[in-house]
């Protein structure tokens, strides 16, 4: 009786080159139906959320454009949180012959981070948190500033500063590693799947986080000095 060969790998896009991707398949859709599917989401719930802030009937009085549009923020990260990378923690270890069409967006994505296609420790955790803990407390952010809820600053600064940890070791974690899981300088797959979409993660939470850090010492400046009159 004769061996059996064993069936060869697909071949696949990914870096380093030389990866093994047990059962993968390649996507059958093309690229603007996940990058479509991304941005005209992301461009609805601006739209909404810029409404609903706006309205009287929320806040009593509209807000001012650049709160208005960090609520959007928070509505964006909501959805990309809690649905697209939740789908990611539920699933990472079907995507590589998943056809379904998260499945495929992660497989488009993988082009410019290939630890997101074979299962990577550091990514699977980390993105776990991100869709379970600051998914929901980004919509609840946005409940809590439509609302006037008293503790919404304390959830900006929150999720903000949860936000930036998990980009911060995101690009440190892959930069010890050489960028080895990405074909370095194109413009695509490394500048703009890469870089471009997780510095947002960095610089949109920092400015939030010191946005955050400054009304609550206004606050507490504020409750300093009328202890201080009662004395």
């Amino acid at each position: 009786m004769g061996l059996e060969a064993e069936p060869l790998a697909a071949p696949h896009p990914y870096w380093p080159r030389d990866l093994e991707i047990g059962r993968y398949v390649p996507n059958d859709r093309p690229t603007w139906h996940s990058l479509a599917f991304l941005f005209s989401v992301s461009a609805a719930l601006l739209a909404l959320t810029w409404g609903a802030a706006g309205w009287r009937g929320w806040t009593g009085a509209p807000m001012r454009p650049g709160r208005r549009l960090a609520l959007c923020w928070f509505a964006i990260c909501g959805f990309i949180h809690g649905v697209i990378e939740g789908w990611f923690s539920l699933y990472h270890m079907d995507i590589p012959g998943d056809q379904s069409f998260l499945s495929q967006l992660w497989k488009e994505y993988a082009k410019g981070d290939s630890r997101y296609i074979i299962e990577d420790n550091f990514t699977v955790c980390m993105e776990t948190i991100t869709a379970w803990a600051w998914g929901p407390l980004s919509l609840w952010t946005v409940l809590a500033f439509l609302q006037r809820q008293p503790h919404r600053y304390i959830l900006q600064l929150v999720v903000s500063l949860g936000q930036l940890y998990g980009d911060v070791l995101y690009f440190y974690t892959e930069y010890r590693e050489g960028f080895a899981h990405s074909e370095m300088w194109h413009p695509l797959y490394f500048w703009f799947y890469f870089v471009f979409m997780n510095a947002l993660w960095i610089i949109i939470p920092s400015i939030l986080l010191l946005n955050a850090w400054g009304h609550l010492s206004a606050a507490q400046r504020a409750l300093d000095s009328v202890k201080a009159k009662r004395h």
